[in-house]
């Protein structure tokens, strides 16, 4: 059972914030009616729980990794920092200055985000965060039958963090190439099937308003495939600058020819 809960967690969470998070918010992939949106944004937050993860400060963070990939100015890139762990506490104190707003972030990283205040802050303070963490820690007292079974307790408290961390670490250190890209963005497989796609990131740098993270035959990208699913059930729409997996590689991360941002279409 314990096993099964934790299996369930990690693939549900990572989802939702591939999903909502990343394609949603930070870029704007898609697009869906106010109750749709808020059914989205409320699942997230349930399904996250402790390691919920403030819309507007994670696609503003994630906005500037796009502009500023393995640079100094990138709030998480493995190239600037000597391990993971560094590299997450980095991130995370930007993530916390965005998140109470103790940082100003640049005009273009703003807007186009779903904002919902009450569920935002109600999920993002530490008696939410500690009270989930309960919950959790209830579940493993009554099913975990194996003494290994509670070290994957703590895990539950910190997975959204712990799955940005891998997406950034290992996809930008490890793996393959398959487009020449001005960041050190590659491909990470077989470990993208923890990640939902999210580590084809070499894909991603290179066509950044593709909904479809896949690029080459033996790439799939499993957030895409629910993304069609929900298209076709006319839950969401996809946006006419998500030209999926045959779109032409993008020169710029930050910014469209015509001078509109990827992540603030005037459509919206």
């Amino acid at each position: 059972m314990v096993p099964f809960f934790f299996a369930s967690h990690w693939s549900l969470s990572v989802l939702f914030q591939s999903l909502f998070q990343h394609r949603y918010a930070a870029h704007r992939m898609f697009t869906m009616g106010p109750r749709t949106e808020r059914a989205l944004h409320l699942s997230a937050a349930l399904v996250q729980g402790s390691s919920y993860l403030d819309p507007r400060a994670y696609a503003i963070l994630h906005r500037e990794h796009h502009a500023y990939a393995d640079t100094e100015r990138d709030p998480h890139s493995p190239t600037h920092q000597k391990n993971p762990l560094r590299m997450m506490l980095h991130t995370a104190r930007r993530y916390a200055g965005l998140l109470t707003r103790r940082i100003s972030a640049e005009p273009r990283f703003l807007g186009g985000y779903p904002e919902w205040p009450a569920v935002d802050r109600l999920f993002s303070r530490w008696p939410t965060r500690i009270a989930f963490g309960a919950l959790y820690a209830l579940f493993y007292r009554r099913f975990a039958t194996r003494r290994w079974h509670w070290a994957l307790l703590p895990m539950h408290f910190v997975m959204g963090p712990v799955h940005g961390a891998i997406v950034n670490w290992c996809g930008h250190r490890y793996g393959y190439r398959n487009f020449e890209s001005r960041d050190a963005s590659r491909n990470t497989l077989p470990v993208d099937v923890l990640c939902m796609g999210e580590l084809f990131q070499n894909n991603h740098h290179t066509r950044p308003a593709s909904p479809d993270f896949a690029a080459r035959r033996f790439e799939m990208d499993p957030t895409w495939q629910v993304m069609r699913l929900l298209a076709r059930l006319k839950l969401i729409r996809l946006t006419p600058a998500s030209l999926g997996r045959h779109a032409e590689p993008h020169p710029s991360p930050v910014r469209r020819d015509d001078g509109t941002s990827l992540w603030a279409s005037p459509s919206l």
